[in-house]
């Protein structure tokens, strides 16, 4: 299989290349990058004033299998990330059961084998049944598949327990993926504790039950020297302590999701939970902060955490609903318009944060269009305006805030190992 992508504008962090050229692809595999391609193809791109691209990395989405299919499956979720650019995704283990055990991380990677349109490479839940009491078995997950370890949905309380799962992740090899939250400082609270939550007579949520947990995760990596990654960082204070922890040469990392860096809890117009997710929308304080620290390169990665629900999950109260909007397929789109558009970013840098660094934080080969690599590709348009239509979407779950929004940069195509699973039409 031959595949010609001509005209497009190359950004590889990878090798440095920007700028106009063609590129072969053969078997999977690009074969050559350079002005002018004359080579016969099977299959020929012109992508001329689009972005060709490493496929996008997303180290935080849910999938929901096994146990909610009914929110999203591995193959819908797979498709919504193709739609969305999207190559590889790493699934959360907050599944039913949760992905706590070597079979099961063996399971999740034959059913992505058989049915997922991208790569899906599982995270391990750091404890059994993500009850925050015993470890599982992170060793062996490691050894079946799973890309790195976390909790995520919640913090494992118990600092004890996972200062030792720190050190068997570090042993293992691979990251602890950290969600920020001191549960019993967060209480019932629905959103971002401020004017907002009480004009709407809702329990608010602190910035204070993200910013202890991430000081004391940063701290125990210090401890254990695992390498640590800060998931859906939300607030300003998280943002220094992660300048902190890289200036003191710590092993840390951080990302952002486009919500978080679009939206603050001011924009909140109603009772819609479509505006609920964990942690919340925060303050237009914190919004800038994010913003900031994703331009000085303090925070690495732009992630979605995809957390797909019914519509009638969703249809409740923010009091009773679920936390949680999707993602995969509005990310690219927004950071277009409210970081590169902005000035906040350059296009290489929004690819070093969408490709690039997830591989980096992996330890995977991939995040680069260089000779030799596997042909993930994403092509994208980025000046095509349009309004986001939430039934278009290609996942299950329709909950989303950003219905309606206008924004710039559509996806066209994506190519997993050479071969087209997604093309505008």
């Amino acid at each position: 299989m031959t595949l010609l992508i001509k005209n497009g504008y190359i950004l590889d962090p990878s090798t440095g290349m920007e700028g106009r050229a063609d590129l072969f692809i053969k078997d999977g595999i690009v074969k050559e990058i350079k002005p002018d391609i004359n080579t016969a193809a099977e299959q020929v791109i012109d992508a001329a004033g689009q972005y060709v691209m490493p496929g996008f990395i997303d180290l935080h989405v849910h999938l929901r299998e096994p146990g909610y299919e009914y929110k999203e499956t591995i193959a819908t979720g797979a498709m919504a990330a193709a739609r969305g650019g999207y190559t590889t995704i790493c699934p959360m283990p907050n599944t039913n059961p949760a992905i706590d055990s070597k079979q099961l991380v063996e399971s999740i990677l034959i059913k992505a084998e058989k049915e997922a349109v991208v790569h899906v490479l599982p995270i391990g839940a750091v404890t059994k049944g993500q009850a925050g009491t015993e470890l599982s078995d992170i060793k062996g997950m490691a050894a079946a598949g799973a890309v790195a370890v976390s909790e995520d949905g919640k913090s494992v309380m118990n600092t004890a327990l996972y200062r030792k799962g720190m050190l068997e992740a570090k042993e293992a090899g691979i990251p602890v993926f950290a969600h920020c939250e001191d549960k019993d400082l967060a209480g019932n609270g629905v959103l971002n504790e401020g004017a907002k939550s009480r004009e709407l007579g809702m329990p608010g949520i602190s910035n204070a039950v993200e910013d202890i947990i991430a000081a004391r995760d940063i701290l125990l990596a210090k401890n254990t020297g695992v390498r640590l990654h800060l998931c859906h960082c939300s607030t300003k204070d998280s943002v220094t302590f992660i300048k902190m922890a890289k200036e003191s040469g710590l092993p840390i990392t951080g990302e952002v999701c486009p919500h978080h860096f679009t939206m603050a809890d001011d924009e909140i117009e109603r009772d819609d939970a479509n505006y609920k997710m964990n942690p919340p929308l925060r303050s237009s304080e914190d919004m800038k902060a994010l913003k900031e620290g994703l331009k000085q390169n303090i925070m690495d990665i732009i992630a979605t955490d995809h957390a797909p629900h019914s519509t009638d999950e969703k249809a409740k109260s923010i009091r009773e609903a679920p936390f949680g909007i999707v993602g995969l397929e509005t990310a690219f789109a927004l950071t277009m318009t409210e970081l590169v558009n902005k000035g906040y970013l350059t296009p290489m840098q929004m690819v070093e944060k969408m490709s690039f660094n997830p591989a980096k934080v992996l330890g995977i080969d991939k995040g680069s269009l260089a000779v030799g690599k596997t042909a993930d590709i994403v092509i994208a348009d980025p000046d095509e305006k349009y309004r986001i239509d939430a039934k278009e979407f290609v996942s299950k779950g329709k909950n989303t805030p950003f219905h309606g929004k206008e924004v710039t940069g559509r996806i066209k195509v994506t190519i997993v190992a050479g071969r087209i699973v997604f093309r505008d039409s």
